[in-house]
């Protein structure tokens, strides 16, 4: 199954980030910049870098998405399940989870920006974003592997949603010819 998510996902976002679909890979850019904590002054990696990247990903995952289905269907995909994980691990993605979020939340980061300039369905994919990391974290410790990859592969649509439906460029202040 995580192979059916990962290849989905992976399709999507290269294809999309790749190709600069509605400026995606810009944004996809600032929200990576904003997302990394305690990172400051010129982004080291440009939107180049990010629209290679993702066109590995493009080129992947169709073929992760057709073997996971293959597995599926020749009935080779066994319950196998996430290993547990130490108390530790779980602290420290909480943790990394919450600064994450946090500075995603705050007043200069993109999730409080798409709060805040957003329509219902703008506004509704930010919190479905945020609850998606949140369920992440908790179904990774408890080693619930069907919840984990569902909200990995919930949240990384909501976040497709966000990037292809924002503003590129900086947002004018006031009215125009000021």
């Amino acid at each position: 199954m995580f192979s059916v998510a990962w290849g989905v996902f992976a399709t999507a976002f290269g294809w999309i980030v790749a190709t600069d679909f509605r400026g995606a890979a810009r944004r996809f850019h600032e929200l990576s910049h904003t997302a990394v904590p305690f990172g400051g002054g010129a982004p080291v990696l440009g939107v180049g870098f990010f629209r290679v990247l993702a066109g590995v990903f493009a080129l992947i995952g169709p073929f992760v998405l057709v073997g996971g289905l293959l597995e599926l269907w020749r009935g080779e995909a066994g319950p196998d399940g996430l290993p547990p994980l130490p108390v530790w691990a779980v602290v420290g993605q909480a943790l990394v989870a919450g600064v994450v979020l946090w500075r995603m939340w705050r007043r200069s980061g993109p999730l409080r920006r798409a709060w805040d300039t957003g329509t219902g369905p703008r506004r509704a994919a930010a919190l479905v974003l945020t609850a998606s990391v949140v369920a992440f974290v908790a179904a990774l410790g408890l080693g619930r592997e069907a919840w984990t990859v569902a909200s990995w592969l919930v949240g990384g649509l909501c976040g497709l949603t966000l990037i292809l439906g924002g503003r590129t460029g900086p947002v004018a202040e006031g009215p125009p010819g000021r």
